[in-house]
């Protein structure tokens, strides 16, 4: 089954001079790179690329809730509430500060089933536990104990798209000329 989705390669692996090497991997991989740029200062666009629904907010807030729960911290002490909603706000807004951090590269990959194909590459959100031989697996080990400390996201290099209407919402926000 053919489909697009979206990565962006964030500031840190930008920063790195990861940016080939990443991208290596999914050619390796069979995909083709239909569109790509690097982009610096669309604040826009980066506002626009993390939803702000309610139930997107709640899921990444309740996330977040149960990682501090299984660390034995307390979310009251490091973020001020324990509302999965506002906690979501939270980390929202640390995501979207991360992305303006500096610069990012969106690209467009296509191929077969490329959605799960490109998940399975990247490897677990969460670096700490990402296989070896996936990307964060090999090139990140941040972990969630030390982004709280510092009040920040985890660093992981990388955001694929997770569903096909994520990859075209995704796509049609970094990429609107691309139809």
């Amino acid at each position: 089954m053919y489909q697009r989705t979206l990565i962006l390669l964030k500031p840190d692996a930008y920063r790195r001079s990861l940016v080939g090497t990443i991208l290596a991997r999914f050619e390796q991989a069979g995909l083709h790179i239909e569109a790509i740029r690097v982009s610096e200062g669309e604040d826009e666009t980066i506002e626009d690329h993390y939803p702000r629904d309610q139930e997107w907010l709640r899921s990444v807030g309740g996330k977040t809730l149960d990682d501090h729960r299984a660390q034995g911290l307390s979310p009251l002490e490091s973020l001020g509430t324990e509302d999965a909603l506002q906690i979501g706000e939270v980390i929202r807004l640390r995501l979207v500060d991360f992305l303006r951090s500096g610069p990012v590269v969106p690209a467009v990959l296509s191929g077969n089933r490329v959605i799960e194909v490109v998940r399975k590459l990247v490897g677990n959100t969460l670096p700490v536990l990402a296989a070896p031989g996936t990307i964060r697996g090999d090139f990140a080990s941040d972990s969630t104990d030390m982004a709280n400390a510092e009040q920040r996201p985890v660093a992981n290099l990388i955001h694929a798209s997770g569903d096909p209407g994520e990859a075209e919402r995704e796509i049609n926000l970094w990429f609107p000329r691309l139809k």
